[in-house]
């Protein structure tokens, strides 16, 4: 049986761009990018030949080893790398490379750096995909704050009418978080391991001080972030997780954010609301049963992510607190899965909000008509603070107006005109006073203001090769 994970039972990242950077074979090429990279350095500051560094390179090619056999054999030393190496010696071997090749491999290092360095690749190559995603779903939620700034809509709190908004704010208010979580996660730093059997890198210092060569293991370190295009931080983080913890919570960021678009989209598309419906493509969102139902499928899986982020987070930060010694003792294990799975999760749910966002249909009739459903109460707070102080039995007087009109068959507009002396609020200044356009407060404001810090971020995009 095929034992390759296809994504069939995770359709939040099945079948998008996402899917094939956080592969089995990719890990497993990067653990072959890492150390092809670091014998590269080596020959370029003169600790082995450039042969040799052409003998790696070229058996450094996932598709040439037998995975499945690969990971049976993973348990016996419980991570991939150290079975991995003993395929590649003898794949070099195989080759006819000098024995100077199989020296220069993995020369100084330990299964950490290997394995804690590939997926920090993973990590950036992952997020390469999701960048353009990402872009996407915030041009298209500031597409919809702008075109609907000005369309009034009831806001909800616990479930409850609430008082009025904008459809515009409420896009806004989305984008920003998106925003937030992206930049988050774009500052999270992608740092090179590299410390040697325990993080003194004892090893290495001592091979070069027997070569008594110029360089350094500073320097070589140096080199080698540069060549995996990942940032060096100076010092081993072996046993201190927090480069992990930092871009797992970044990226649970990102899937809170995305997952709280979904849901609100999944609950104004229930029939019932109708305020928004997810765009109609072909063979997406049909019932294997009942051909009339059309799902709103990139919502529910932004909302799966969302469900199945927090447990992952939790592993990282769980291991994390936990980790002993210069190498964790199964915590950090753990993490691998844990941070893979949230790597695909991110750039599989920008993917789906991509599409979402921009084209996300916004039925105003119904968003009118739902505000409607509330009648005047929807302005309950407004006609409290105006007219108490000259609403005979004030606040307390009106807030029982409004319970009457909402239990009995009379307006709370007739009821306030019943009492109140025309001389004090005239039939048009009560027209003014129950207008749900007239009371929005700030948010026109608020999305102006999103829309800047959106527009400031744009222009900080690199023009995409």
């Amino acid at each position: 049986m095929d034992s390759m994970d296809y994504g069939v039972l995770t359709p939040a990242w099945a079948g998008t761009p996402a899917a094939a950077q956080a592969t089995d074979a990719a890990f497993v090429q990067a653990m072959l990018d890492v150390e092809a990279a670091w014998v590269r350095v080596q020959a370029d500051a003169g600790l082995c030949s450039a042969q040799d560094a052409l003998a790696v390179t070229a058996i450094a090619r996932v598709e040439k080893y037998d995975l499945v056999s690969l990971a049976a054999r993973t348990p016996d030393g419980a991570n991939a790398l150290i079975p991995l190496l003993g395929m590649m010696r003898a794949a070099l071997k195989e080759s006819g490379a000098a024995a100077s090749a199989s020296t220069a491999l993995h020369r100084g290092a330990t299964s950490q750096d290997i394995i804690d360095t590939a997926l920090m690749l993973i990590a950036s190559r992952t997020l390469a995909v999701a960048t353009g995603p990402l872009r996407r779903a915030a041009d298209g939620l500031a597409t919809l704050a702008q075109a609907h700034r000005s369309t009034v809509c009831v806001a909800r709190s616990l479930t409850q009418h609430a008082l009025p908004m904008t459809f515009g704010l409420r896009a806004a208010n989305w984008l920003s978080a998106l925003l937030a979580a992206t930049r988050q996660l774009e500052a999270a730093r992608l740092p090179l391991q590299w410390g040697g059997a325990v993080g003194t890198l004892a090893s290495l210092d001592q091979f070069l001080a027997v070569r008594e060569t110029i360089a350094t293991s500073g320097e070589l370190s140096d080199k080698l972030a540069e060549e995996l295009g990942l940032s060096n931080p100076g010092v081993p983080w072996h046993g201190n997780r927090i480069p992990v913890t930092t871009l797992g919570a970044a990226l649970g960021g990102v899937i809170a954010a995305l997952g709280t678009f979904g849901a609100d989209v999944l609950t104004a598309s229930r029939p019932e609301i109708a305020e928004l419906s997810e765009p109609r493509e072909a063979g997406k969102g049909g019932s294997s049963a009942m051909p009339q139902k059309q799902n709103p499928v990139h919502s529910v899986l932004l909302r799966n992510a969302g469900f199945s982020a927090p447990g992952l987070v939790a592993t990282l930060f769980t291991a994390a607190g936990t980790a002993v010694d210069e190498r964790p003792d199964g915590g950090w294990h753990s993490e691998w899965s844990a941070l893979r799975e949230l790597l695909r999760l991110a750039a599989g749910a920008a993917d789906h909000a991509a599409t979402l966002a921009e084209g996300l249909n916004v039925h105003e009739d119904k968003l009118l008509s739902n505000l409607q459903l509330s009648g005047d109460a929807v302005l309950s707070e407004r006609i409290a603070t105006v007219l108490a102080p000259i609403f005979p039995g004030g606040k307390p007087a009106i807030q029982q107006l409004v319970i009457d009109s909402l239990t009995g068959s009379t307006r709370l507009r007739d009821l306030l005109r019943s009492q109140l002396p025309v001389s004090a609020c005239s039939d048009a200044d009560l027209d003014n006073l129950l207008d749900p356009s007239g009371y929005l407060g700030s948010a026109d404001r608020f999305i102006t203001h999103v829309l800047a810090e959106f527009s400031a971020w744009k222009e900080s995009w690199q023009p995409q090769h």
